[in-house]
C-alpha cells in the first residue's frame, strides 16, 4: 500500500512539474520608459492628457478611447449574446433569437406536453390491459418529417451565415496582420509601414485608472477603422491560440506555421474586448484583446503617431516626387539676348540672334 501511494505521489508531482515551470516565465520585459516623459505623466493634470503619455504617443494626433459601459463587454447577469456590431453578428444574433430560440422552446413545450399526457393517458389506472401495438405508421412518418422539416428550417441560414463569415476581403481593405505569442498579442500593419504594436493585459490598478475592465484592458490595442472590412492574418508564434471577440461575432485559431484569414468590420466606434479563446499555456486567461474602432481620419493620425504611412499618401509623395523631377528634367534656362550696342556713329549692330545680311 505504501509504494502504490509513493507512485502516485511521484506520477502527480512529474505531471505538474512543467505546469509550474511554466508559470514561472516571466512576460516579455516592458519597454524602458524615458525619465523625462515618467516626469511628464506624473506632472500632467488632465486625464486625457495623462492617459495619451501613458499610451506613448503623441497626444495631438492619438488619445485613448474610453470604452462605454455595456457596449464590446460582458455585462453582469446578461443571459443572451453581447450586442453585436459587425453585419456578420447581427445577422447571427437574428438567427438565434428568431429562429433557434423559438423552435427550442416549442420542441421543448411539446415534448413536455406529450410526456404529460403519455403519463396521464397511459397510466396504470386508466389502462389495466397495456396495449401490445408495436409499430404505427403514421407516427413514424411524423417523427421523422417534422425533425428534417426543422432542420432544413436552421440550416438554409446558417450556411449562408457560414458563407459571409469567409468570403474574401476586397482589395481596398486595410490588412492587419495578429501573431499569438505566450502570452500576449501582436499586431502589425502592412499597408502602413509594416510597425508592430505589442499588446500585453493591464495590472488591476492601471485597468481601475484607465476606466477599463479588469483582465480585459491592454496597454496598447489594435486600432482598425469603423465601417470598413479589415482583412485579419492570423498567426501564432508558438503554440494554438485564437482570436475572438464576442461582440463582432468574430473568432478564429492562430496556428503556428498557418495563416488562416478572415474579415472583421465593427459599424460603431467604440472600445471592443475578447480574450484568447484556446488553452493556450499557464497564462492562457491573461492575453486579452482589446480593439479601438476610429473614425478614418483618426486612424490616419493614430498610424503616424506610431511612425507609419498613412495608405494613399506615400503613392501621393511619390507621384508628386516624379511630377517635381520629371519638370527639372524639361525645364530649360533661356540665356537672356545681346543687347544691341551701338557705335560711335550712332550705327546700331545687329543683335546676336539676328541674321546679318549683306
Amino acid at each position: 500500500m505504501t509504494h502504490f501511494l509513493k507512485a502516485w505521489i511521484l506520477a502527480i508531482g512529474l505531471i505538474l512539474t512543467p505546469t509550474a515551470l511554466s508559470a514561472q516565465e516571466a512576460l516579455p520585459a516592458a519597454p524602458v520608459v524615458d525619465p523625462a516623459a515618467a516626469s511628464a505623466v506624473e506632472s500632467a493634470d488632465a486625464p486625457a492628457a495623462a492617459e495619451a503619455t501613458a499610451s506613448g504617443l503623441d497626444p495631438a494626433l492619438y488619445t485613448p478611447m474610453k470604452p462605454t459601459p455595456g457596449i464590446g463587454m460582458p455585462v453582469d447577469g446578461n443571459i443572451d449574446f453581447q450586442q453585436q456590431f459587425s453585419p456578420t453578428g447581427e445577422t447571427a444574433h437574428w438567427i438565434n433569437s428568431a429562429i433557434l430560440v423559438p423552435m427550442m422552446v416549442g420542441v421543448s413545450l411539446v415534448v413536455l406536453g406529450l410526456l404529460f399526457w403519455v403519463v396521464v393517458r397511459f397510466r396504470r389506472g386508466a389502462n389495466p390491459e397495456p396495449s401490445k401495438t408495436t409499430h404505427n405508421t403514421f407516427i413514424e412518418i411524423i417523427w421523422t418529417v417534422i425533425p428534417v422539416l426543422i432542420l432544413v428550417v436552421i440550416a438554409v441560414p446558417s450556411i449562408s451565415l457560414l458563407a459571409r463569415q469567409f468570403e474574401p476581403a476586397s482589395e481596398d481593405a486595410l490588412t492587419v496582420k495578429v501573431t499569438g505569442y505566450q502570452w500576449y498579442w501582436g499586431y502589425s500593419y502592412p499597408d502602413n509601414g509594416d510597425f508592430e504594436i505589442i499588446s500585453n493585459m493591464l495590472s488591476e490598478e492601471e485597468a481601475a485608472a484607465r476606466g477599463e475592465p479588469h483582465q480585459l484592458a491592454a496597454d496598447n490595442r489594435m486600432v482598425i477603422p469603423v465601417g470598413k472590412p479589415v482583412k485579419l492574418l492570423i498567426t501564432a508564434a508558438d503554440v494554438i491560440h485564437s482570436f475572438a471577440i464576442p461582440s463582432a461575432w468574430f473568432k478564429l485559431d492562430a496556428v503556428p506555421g498557418r495563416i488562416n484569414e478572415k474579415v472583421l468590420q465593427i459599424d460603431r466606434e467604440g472600445v471592443y474586448y475578447g480574450q484568447c479563446s484556446e488553452l493556450c499555456g499557464a497564462r492562457h486567461g491573461f492575453m486579452p484583446i482589446t480593439v479601438e474602432v476610429l473614425s478614418q481620419e483618426k486612424f490616419d493620425n493614430w498610424v503616424r503617431a506610431n511612425g507609419g504611412t498613412v495608405k494613399g499618401e506615400a503613392a501621393m509623395n511619390e507621384v508628386s516626387a516624379e511630377g517635381r523631377g520629371a519638370a527639372e528634367e524639361t525645364s530649360t534656362v533661356v540665356a537672356p539676348e545681346m543687347v544691341p550696342a551701338s557705335d560711335s556713329t550712332g550705327a546700331t549692330a545687329p543683335s546676336a540672334s539676328a541674321p546679318v545680311t549683306q
